[in-house]
């Protein structure tokens, strides 16, 4: 699918520079940046996107991923990071995407436009800010894949002209679906990414609450909780294609905003989920798998450090960021 216009290149606007004297570039004296400073700032891509997430995952620390609508809620998120001296994620969801194009576009790829649009003022701008910037897409449910297989279009022609894919990553989430299926379409896609150096996120188990059109408010509370067999099947489905590749494993996440105490999470069943793989690979990594924490909002400072050091290293911000907009 064509979505950037007929005839129009949608790189042109995307130089390939490098830093400038008067760009800011990041402070390796911080404990965050210390282990990464070879990583050029803007956005991260392939080998130096695995080297990130596991300098985090080995360090013991989560990547914020940010929720942007509009090119000032990038430019905010960019400028925190900055002040924090952080790698930070930028992702986009499919009504993130339809919202950045403009609610005035009624094209079927409006979504997939607006992502790709997004991606772009990213990758001009975060050279800027001096800090690494991963690119990624949020939640795509199999309704919703139409818009994965246009941005993966945009991926491959960018990836064509540059040696890289325009985004860092992508997140396929058909956890609603039974996990052999589940598992079998992420492979498929998996397998594309792979060949430009795409990391992928997937889910399995439900994350509960209401997000992007998918809701899970009365879903089983049984759901809520990914077992380590699931986790170890979808490891070994994807393992086979690539190391770059995280999942989303549900301990009682969900989405929406809550007060600490409102929502019950079991991180420490991450750690189980580690243990078992580690068992069935026989490593002696004692983190093997690269997990993520969605659905935050309401989660206490224990209950994300607990997640964090069973190898979450990336957490999602989303509702809690409008609210705040809205204030």
């Amino acid at each position: 699918s064509d979505v950037h216009g007929e005839g129009h290149d949608p790189h042109a606007v995307i130089p390939k520079t490098k830093l400038s004297t008067n760009q800011t570039k990041p402070n390796p004296t911080k404990p965050i940046m210390s282990g990464i400073s070879d990583i050029a700032p803007g956005v991260v891509t392939g080998a130096d996107l695995v080297k990130l997430l596991t300098h985090a995952k080995d360090t013991g620390y989560a990547i914020p991923a940010f929720n942007c609508t509009s090119s000032s809620v990038c430019n905010a998120v960019m400028e925190a990071a900055r002040k924090y001296n952080s790698p930070v994620m930028i992702q986009v969801s499919n009504g993130g995407g339809a919202f950045y194009a403009g609610k005035g576009v009624k094209d079927p790829n409006n979504c997939a436009a607006g992502a790709v649009a997004l991606a772009m003022h990213v990758r001009l701008m975060a050279p800027y800010y001096g800090i690494p910037v991963v690119l990624n897409t949020d939640h795509c449910a199999k309704k919703l894949l139409p818009w994965f297989d246009a941005m993966l279009d945009a991926n491959e022609e960018f990836f064509k002209q540059y040696g890289e894919p325009l985004f860092s990553m992508h997140m396929l989430d058909l956890s609603e679906e039974p996990d052999e299926e589940n598992i079998e379409i992420c492979a498929k896609y998996f397998e594309r990414m792979a060949k430009m150096n795409i990391w992928l996120e997937m889910e399995i188990g439900v994350t509960g609450g209401e997000e992007d059109g998918v809701n899970n408010e009365d879903t089983d509370p049984d759901k809520l909780y990914t077992s380590p067999e699931q986790v170890w099947n979808v490891y070994q489905g994807l393992s086979k294609i690539s190391n770059m590749f995280s999942i989303a494993a549900a301990f009682g996440n969900v989405h929406g905003v809550y007060k600490p105490g409102n929502v019950s999470l079991q991180p420490e069943r991450l750690g189980k989920h580690q243990a078992y793989a580690k068992e069935q690979l026989k490593t002696d990594v004692e983190k093997p798998i690269f997990l993520v924490m969605h659905g935050g909002s309401g989660s206490s400072d224990e209950e994300i450090k607990t997640a964090v050091n069973n190898g979450v290293i990336k957490m999602n911000v989303d509702t809690d960021t409008q609210w705040a907009y809205w204030d």
